[in-house]
């Protein structure tokens, strides 16, 4: 709590600075903000509407069961091909993660889950073939992968 006042007061006296500074910058600063974070929420919104719904929908006992510890290499896949297909903002996932492990999730899955989520993107492959083309968008998203379950195996390991 106390953090959160200190990073709040940060900003503030740093807003005032810059409007001291230069309140036309300040401003179109402000405007470019506001139009950021109204492109971000709504689907922030889904997001947490989505969390909401699943944690909702399943126990801690399907959560764990499905990812949990004892799932073994069987939740890791789960979570890894889940984690390659979605497309969810990293300060959206990290929230997430936690959720999944108070509610039965492993580390080991949680780490291939994330891991995947930020280096897979199945989602976004359509984009990467026309800026990098298919062999660089297969061999990063391949890479990816691999490398999410070398994270998964030592957080096994460490965890």
């Amino acid at each position: 709590m106390t953090m959160t006042i200190v990073f709040y007061g940060v900003a503030a006296a740093g807003l005032i600075l810059s409007f001291a500074k230069s309140k036309e910058k300040t401003k179109l600063a402000l405007k470019k903000a506001w139009k950021a974070f109204e492109n971000i929420m709504p689907q922030f919104l889904g997001i947490i509407l989505l969390i909401g719904l699943l944690l909702s929908v399943l126990s801690a006992e399907q959560i764990s069961g499905l990812i949990g510890k004892d799932s073994g290499w069987i939740g890791v896949i789960i979570a890894s091909i889940i984690g390659s297909i979605t497309l969810i903002p990293g300060f959206v996932a990290f929230p997430l993660a936690a959720a999944l492990l108070e509610n039965g999730a492993g580390y080991m899955q949680i780490g291939a889950f994330v891991s995947t989520l930020m280096m897979v993107g199945i989602v976004t492959m359509p984009m990467e073939f026309l800026y990098f083309g298919k062999k660089a968008t297969f061999l990063r998203n391949g890479m990816g992968f691999v490398f999410s379950i070398l994270v998964a195996i030592v957080m096994g390991v460490l965890l």
